[in-house]
């Protein structure tokens, strides 16, 4: 049996709740913003357009950087390069696809998967493309490099490994999905000899990078609960590898568990339910609640060292970082700035009304924010 897709999920499954035209509650109302005394300014380097945004369907179209040069796409298939310094566009072309995954450029390529189940390698160069490979369905995670394979995740649960140079196919590993799940999937994280990835099953498999076979398995959440919904358990968020070999890995309705990467065992877990993408920075752990409560951990044993929750209910992205500060966009369009020892909100700006549903992309004290709609805006730190 196919799995179903929860659309709305990622905002909270406010739509469950209720028959056709009912008002519903949400399960987290997003809390009400407070004015703060700011210790720091957000300055507009530039401003552009990077065609329609990320659609009614608000695909994850994160932007991505490498040195000087700035990529960004939208949902028709638009795809943009712009100096990261002044905001000139570098070249823009039409890929006449339908663009669903968050960019990855790397050492002279984009990548970037389609709704019809393509991946493309695209020249940061000129936006010609190198090459096209199919793989079984959507792709709604960044496509991922090591050396030498490009390892892709899609909306069936399916892990392909294309040859970065061809797009060849390598191997494909499988797994069994849920009836339901959220609307996206995990991202994997990948380095020479294997690939980590995490399953809407609740299961976290390491795969080794010359089958496709599984080094280890560990399940990461259990589903629990009568319904469907209650039984949600995806690994929806990216692996966290650092490069002292710990895992961390988060779970929508279960856990946060830190782990030994090479053999999977576990160091540490608590009871978190989180849709997001951690963040490790020095001796923190950063985290955001399914709620949107902002957590700092202690990264080697996971107690608390502050929440925040100004940004309860109103659907945060991923953290970024930038200048001692966690960045977060939300779903009215502000960026946030939260100091990361402290836990206090530091700064504030708002982007656009239509809102911001991708992680920012960070270098020094500079951000890049996407809004939903295509504005492309970019900040300095003062």
């Amino acid at each position: 049996m196919k799995p179903t897709f929860l659309i709305a999920a990622l905002a909270g499954l406010t739509l469950l709740a209720g028959c056709a035209g009912n008002q519903v509650e949400p399960q987290y109302p997003p809390t009400e913003l407070r004015d703060f005394a700011a210790s720091a300014e957000l300055d507009t380097a530039w401003r552009e357009g990077a065609g329609d945004g990320q659609g009614r369907a608000a695909y994850p179209i994160a932007p991505a950087r490498e040195g000087d040069a700035l990529f960004a796409a939208d949902y028709q298939g638009e795809l943009f390069a712009f100096d990261a310094i002044t905001g000139d566009t570098r070249w823009e072309t039409a890929l006449d696809v339908p663009v669903s995954s968050a960019l990855t450029a790397v050492a002279g390529d984009i990548y970037l998967g389609t709704r019809d189940g393509q991946v493309l390698a695209v020249s940061q160069r000129d936006g010609s493309v190198r090459w096209r490979a199919r793989v079984p369905s959507e792709v709604l995670a960044a496509p991922q490099p090591n050396q030498q394979l490009l390892i892709v995740q899609s909306v069936d649960g399916s892990i392909t490994a294309l040859d970065r140079a061809s797009g060849n196919e390598r191997w494909r590993y499988q797994a069994n999905l849920p009836s339901l799940t959220l609307r996206g999937t995990g991202t994997p994280t990948t380095i020479d000899p294997v690939t980590f990835a995490g399953f809407a099953n609740g299961r976290l498999v390491a795969l080794d990078n010359r089958s496709g076979q599984p080094l280890w398995e560990r399940r990461i959440a259990v589903a629990q609960g009568r319904s469907d919904i209650e039984r949600l358990v995806d690994l929806a968020g990216q692996p966290l590898l650092t490069p002292d070999g710990r895992l961390f890995v988060t779970s929508y309705n279960g856990r946060l568990v830190a782990l030994e990467a090479t053999r999977g065992e576990p160091l540490w877990a608590r009871e978190l339910s989180s849709f997001h993408t951690p963040l490790v920075v020095g001796d923190f752990l950063f985290v955001v609640e399914e709620s949107g409560r902002i957590l700092a951990l202690a990264a080697d044993s996971g107690e608390e060292v502050w929440r925040n929750t100004a940004l309860e209910g109103r659907r945060p992205t991923s953290p970024a970082f930038a200048d001692g500060k966690l960045v977060f966009g939300d779903f009215d369009g502000y960026l946030h700035l939260i100091d990361a020892r402290s836990g206090e909100m530091v700064g504030r700006e708002r982007i656009d009304g239509s809102g911001i549903g991708v992680r920012p992309v960070t270098d020094g004290n500079r951000i890049h924010v996407l809004a939903n709609d295509g504005t492309l805006e970019t900040l300095d730190i003062r």
